[in-house]
């Protein structure tokens, strides 16, 4: 047989692979029915590893085993989702246990922020809430969640990610211990600032104070200058201290709001090696609410330590056309190589695509959680 020949042998067994697989999800559809009818979850795992079992050894080669077995695999999550959405437009979606609202209400909030006055998180505050914003700052993330957690506070802002140097790991462990939830979101753009007390001169001074963190991201410039590098758990922090020792040998790096506030003279702006950093922070409360017009969706789960498991999960944002935009894995507590997946996708929650995504996540996975739409 020539080519020709053998790509019109393949288009025959085709068609019939389409006519078996649409006869297939009728039956899927009828099994669908059935499950709405008398109450029963659409996943049955050990049914669904037996039936992988069984096509397998129908093969006759090792080869062919895997390939029918990733294929069946493929046949069922697709018939999965058929089931799912089935359940939503019979359920209609279900209840949200997330409360729709028409904006925040932000005019007599009382917000926490990490750090000491002049922090970038401070900062980000402001920009959010307006300058003129009731406001407290505590010295850890756990101290700002636990704020709102007990009342003392409506809102945290608290930074994820920096462009640069990457996510905030323990924001994340910490969004998923508390029964907090993000409302909505602020980009700061990062310009560090070398500042002293008034008068100093950058040929004077012999140490610089810093997160370790800004001290990292204005490493070529540090470098240059050769001053001895002293880390601080905030920028801030660092701003307060060389304004209170009143030494001009040392310097502080920091945010322009933090200068303003300690009395301090910026020397140089812009010391950051990429110009273009920027910090993403969060808006967090412990209400399960949304505004009407939120865009984007962050939630997080666990998975069985096993092959394609994140690849599945990941499926029912591929099969629903939602676009995600982040995937974070961070390690599960006292369990040796299990992890938790952080997701960021676009969507709202009262979307029926969004809906029947989060259906069969909830299904499929461990422990999700919806951590806020903002």
């Amino acid at each position: 047989m020539d080519l020709l020949q053998l790509r019109e042998t393949l288009d025959e067994i085709d068609q019939n692979i389409v006519a078996l697989y649409e006869k297939r999800m009728e039956v899927c559809a009828q099994v669908a029915a059935y499950k709405i009818e008398n109450g029963k979850r659409v996943f049955d795992k050990e049914r669904e590893q037996q039936k992988l079992d069984s096509v397998s050894a129908l093969t006759h080669n090792a080869f062919n085993a895997r390939g029918i077995k990733d294929l069946f695999e493929q046949i069922m999550a697709i018939s999965r989702k058929l089931q799912y959405q089935m359940i939503a437009e019979h359920t209609g979606g279900g209840r949200l246990s997330f409360t729709a609202l028409e904006h925040l209400d932000v005019k007599k909030c009382r917000v926490v922020f990490q750090g000491a006055q002049g922090a970038y998180s401070q900062a980000a505050m402001m920009k959010y809430f307006g300058s003129k914003v009731d406001s407290f700052h505590v010295d850890t993330f756990r101290d700002a969640m636990l704020a709102i957690d007990e009342g003392s506070a409506d809102f945290a802002v608290l930074p994820i990610e920096n462009s640069s140097a990457g996510i905030v790991s323990e924001i994340y462990d910490l969004l998923v211990e508390f029964e907090n939830y993000i409302v909505g979101e602020q980009i700061i753009k990062i310009e560090h600032c070398v500042m002293a007390t008034p008068g100093t001169r950058l040929e004077d001074i012999r140490t610089v104070y810093s997160h370790p963190q800004s001290l990292m991201q204005s490493a070529h410039y540090l470098t240059e200058k050769g001053w001895q590098q002293i880390s601080m758990k905030n920028n801030a922090f660092a701003a307060k201290k060389v304004a209170e020792d009143q030494d001009k040998t040392q310097a502080a790096i920091a945010g322009e709001t933090a200068a303003g506030i300690y009395g301090l003279e910026i020397l140089e702006k812009g010391v950051n090696d990429l110009k273009e950093n920027s910090t993403r922070f969060i808006i967090v409360t412990n209400q399960k609410v949304f505004v009407k017009e939120a865009s984007k969706i962050s939630l997080c789960f666990e998975l069985s330590h096993e092959s394609g498991a994140l690849y599945h999960a990941l499926s029912h944002m591929m099969y629903n056309g939602l676009n995600v935009t982040k995937v974070e894995s961070r390690p599960i507590p006292g369990r040796n190589w299990e992890y938790r997946f952080f997701l960021d996708f676009e969507g709202n929650l009262t979307d029926s695509a969004v809906k029947n995504a989060l259906r069969g996540l909830r299904e499929e996975t461990h422990n999700m959680k919806i951590l806020g739409n903002y």
